[in-house]
């Protein structure tokens, strides 16, 4: 209310002044130096009034700026007590769900055992900031053979008896608990896109000198797998690295070429079946995968040893007893160069139907030595050899039945095959002959349900002649397979095929927090034939009936 007096008092104030200042303009005309004084009042009074207007307009904007202030803080308070009001609620509405004494009673024990049970069985825990997964199995596993082959859990396939031998007529039956196994795995970011990782896994198959089976069954733990990787990834693309002990590169694979993805045969026996390709051993590994992880390439360096088939002449010194860090029971042989495998694989999903293709070479090097005297002197002799195979993984149909095939062939790859037939041969001048020899695997795997799983596997091995006649090479006419058949004869042929067909089952008995138990069991049926020979009556040939039984229990 003051501020609207003051500008009528203003107002007036100016209505007065204007007429005063329009006479005084015209006195002035004729009056000037009389009127000066007076007009000089006069616009300081204007003056006075024009400076008191603009402080009452500044006045009025102050005040308009303070109301549109007080607004808006009462609309933020408004809008705090609002959001206060809504937590009172929620706040009265969680008291009010807040079970009584008689509520918490009737909570399930089973639900409060099964959030115990989650908690403290975990697959996985932390050292360090590393991620540890333990692992294994302990197996007890119960063999039959009909013919005593003096083998544990990992049968010789490529050395069934003939009726010359006295242990053909024997049958065989044993308890082993040597395939129970322990192993882990650890992890570790280093970056957003690298992974370090190591992985050891370990059974009881070792056998020292000091091992039997009379008392203490005391048999060593071996390596099965000891290695460790750098896998980096981006963009749908990777580069990895091994280093160590793990499967052959040749050994087929469930899903791109990735350790402890391979594709084992589900036996019992630790030899697993003729036709499976497979080695584990030292190696040196590069792999890159592209198209979002769908095609993969990889190489490696793997540890060499031969076999040998057929008689060595005595000029050729082909192995040695083993030195320091060896059995001076066992002999290797003389490799210098190692095993390289180049391999390619290929994932993709058809309308719901996963793919695995693969395919790889070998290329080995076998080295002797041909005895030199004081009156000749000697020589090394060196042989590569090349081979070559694929495998394919297909889901027919998805989650209950994958079939699988491998094949391989070339020469000096005896090694890789389960039967573990010869690499290579001599002739009489210690010449070095890589055999060739085929192999094949094909599988069929069925899950008729969650706990049960059904398969079936048959495999050869084959192998070729060499050209070499008389004492030496293998597959010549000369050797004496004339006694073959009959008890304590004569029977020095080679091996020309291993084949065999398989089947078992594996039942879990028990599957949950506290890891898995199952049962299984299989049956397998190999035969064994050799060269024929001039005094051989037809194809010698001799079988093997096996039957497995185990108990297995992973607490992980």
């Amino acid at each position: 209310m003051k501020l609207n007096h003051a500008l009528l008092a203003a107002a007036a104030m100016g209505a007065i002044v204007a007429p005063n200042a329009h006479a005084a303009t015209k006195k002035h005309v004729k009056h000037h130096a009389a009127a000066a004084p007076h007009d000089a009042a006069l616009r300081g009074e204007v003056n006075e009034l024009k400076a008191q207007i603009a402080s009452l307009r500044e006045e009025m904007r102050n005040q308009r700026d303070t109301t549109a202030t007080t607004q808006t803080q009462v609309a933020q308070t408004q809008a705090q007590v609002a959001q206060t009001q809504t937590q009172v609620s929620a706040i009265n509405q969680e008291i009010t769900n807040v079970p009584t004494k008689d509520d918490v009673k009737s909570i399930s024990s089973a639900t409060i055992a099964s959030a115990v049970e989650k908690e403290h069985h975990n697959d996985t825990f932390y050292f360090k900031g590393i991620k540890l997964t333990p692992g294994g199995f302990l197996e007890l596993a119960g063999i039959y053979r009909q013919h005593n082959q003096t083998n544990d859990i990992a049968t010789n396939i490529g050395g069934i008896p003939f009726p010359s031998a006295h242990n053909y007529y024997e049958g065989e039956s044993r308890l082993t608990a040597r395939q129970s196994r322990v192993s882990f795995l650890a992890e570790g970011m280093a970056n957003q896109h690298t992974k370090l990782s190591m992985y050891g896994e370990f059974d009881f198959q070792g056998a020292a000198q000091t091992a039997n089976s009379n008392e203490s069954n005391s048999y060593n733990p071996r390596i099965r797998v000891l290695y460790g990787t750098v896998d980096y990834s981006k963009d749908g693309q990777g580069l990895h690295f091994l280093a160590g002990q793990n499967w052959s590169l040749v050994t087929m694979q469930s899903k791109g070429i990735t350790p402890r993805a391979e594709v084992v045969p589900l036996v019992i026996d630790a030899q697993y079946v003729a036709g499976f390709a497979w080695t584990r051993t030292p190696q040196v590994r590069f792999t890159a995968d592209f198209l979002d992880h769908k095609l993969w390439i990889a190489a490696s360096a793997e540890n060499p040893q031969t076999t040998f088939g057929g008689s060595i002449p005595a000029t050729v010194t082909n192995v040695v007893a083993g030195g320091s860090g060896f059995n001076s029971a066992n002999n290797l042989s003389l490799n210098t160069v190692p095993d390289f495998v180049g391999k390619v694989a290929y994932d993709d999903n058809i309308g719901g139907h996963q793919l695995h293709i693969e395919g790889f070479g070998l290329q080995r090097t076998f080295t002797a030595r041909v005895n030199g005297s004081a009156v000749i002197a000697g020589n090394n002799v060196n042989k590569g050899a090349a081979s070559f195979g694929g495998s394919i993984n297909f889901q027919v149909v998805p989650q209950f039945l994958d079939v699988q095939f491998t094949g391989m062939a070339g020469k000096g790859i005896g090694r890789y095959g389960a039967g573990s037939l010869p690499d290579v041969t001599f002739d009489s001048n210690g010449t070095i002959h890589p055999i060739h020899e085929n192999l094949y695997l094909a599988g069929v795997v069925l899950h008729p349900t969650k706990m049960l799983d059904i398969y079936g596997y048959a495999g050869e091995e084959l192998q070729r002649a060499t050209p070499e006649t008389g004492a030496f090479g293998t597959g010549n006419l000369l050797a004496n397979d004339s006694g073959c058949f009959i008890e304590g004869g004569t029977c020095g042929g080679n091996t020309r095929r291993v084949r065999e067909a398989t089947g078992g089952l594996w039942q879990k008995i028990y599957q949950g927090s506290f890891g898995r138990a199952q049962v299984g069991l299989q049956y397998s049926y190999t035969q064994r034939d050799l060269f024929i020979s001039a005094n051989s009556n037809g194809v010698p040939r001799t079988d093997q009936s096996i039957g497995l039984i185990s108990f297995r229990y992973y607490p992980f």
